[in-house]
């Protein structure tokens, strides 16, 4: 009986391991992320220290949204056996809870135990921007483009921190390399919008009227050209763009106060009233307190043409 026993015992291990891999196999084959989580539990039910379900489940929860649930299983990961790939991972579930700094430090980690995860370098370049630190982020940026010098989306991220810095001229290098390598209707927004941004409206219109014959569903630029065309006071084309803006989507409010804006200037106070209207009603669709300027603040006419804004808020406030 004392031999059985002992085989017994011996076997339970065995089964168990058996299972577990299996069931690891399962998940991974799995395309469905929920049932991945539940695979991977039952492994990790079975086998405690299983560091790989503990990974992938992480994957699978950060798939679904669960970023606070995916850090938890990178965390147990490090805890036990740290790698650069679960640095890596938990610092993208910390990005898109918007933990900036604690992301850094996750991709700054994984860069040091794989100097060649390049996908931890680019996105420790983003995040850098995003904590406007615009050297750290060019830095970062240099050392891929280094590696993939056709690499378009690193060229642009490049340019926009070097136009935060100030330094236009190596920015707008950046916008052309982009144009050259993939000369499609992104690229040339890319730099008719920062055009616009530095106030060189005939060049940003030159460049986003491009990108809209390159492509006629680019949204963002029928917007962007309205801008362009009411800042040089020329309110008939300016209509024109914002009311395409709104025939892609109704609750366009940033088109609609455009559009109110441009009537406005244009001497049509009931559009200019209606248009108002309608933009103040998608924002603040209660209607408290839809009489004081703040409820704008998250516009992009607030937060880059304040003064101007102010200004003719109380005009269109009037009507």
């Amino acid at each position: 009986m004392k031999k059985h026993a002992l085989l017994f015992l011996t076997i339970i291990p065995l089964v168990i391991n058996s299972q577990a891999n299996k069931l690891l196999r399962q998940g991974i084959k799995s395309e469905d992320p929920n049932e991945k989580i539940e695979l991977f539990t039952q492994v990790i039910d079975l086998e405690p220290k299983n560091l790989d379900a503990y990974f992938q489940r992480g994957l699978a929860k950060n798939d679904i949204g669960d970023f606070l649930g995916a850090i938890l299983d990178y965390t147990k990961v490090i805890f036990y056996q740290p790698d650069a790939d679960s640095y890596y991972n938990r610092g993208n579930s910390k990005f898109n809870l918007a933990d900036y700094v604690g992301a850094s430090e996750d991709y700054e980690k994984a860069i040091d135990m794989d100097p060649e995860l390049w996908d931890a370098v680019y996105n420790l370049g983003l995040v850098k921007s995003y904590l406007e630190d615009y050297k750290a982020a060019i830095s970062n940026f240099d050392k891929l483009l280094k590696v993939f010098p056709y690499d378009t989306k690193t060229y642009r991220q490049r340019a926009m921190a070097h136009l935060e810095l100030g330094n236009n001229k190596e920015a707008f290098l950046d916008f052309a390399r982009n144009i050259i390598i993939n000369e499609d209707s992104s690229a040339y927004y890319d730099r008719g919008y920062a055009l616009l941004s530095l106030n060189y409206y005939n060049e940003a219109l030159s460049d986003l009227y491009k990108a809209v014959r390159m492509d006629r569903n680019n949204t963002p630029c029928y917007f962007y050209i309205g801008v362009a065309h009411l800042l040089l006071n020329e309110y008939a084309p300016a209509i024109t763009s914002f009311s395409e803006s709104v025939k892609f989507d109704g609750r366009d409010f940033e088109a609609h106060l455009g559009l109110a804006i441009s009537y406005y200037k244009a001497n049509d106070l009931e559009k200019a009233k209606s248009s108002f209207y309608d933009a103040k009603h998608i924002i603040n669709p209660e209607g408290k307190n839809d009489e004081t300027f703040e409820i704008f603040n998250n516009t992009y006419w607030y937060k880059n043409h304040k003064q101007f804004f102010n200004d003719i808020f109380k005009e269109l406030n009037a009507l």
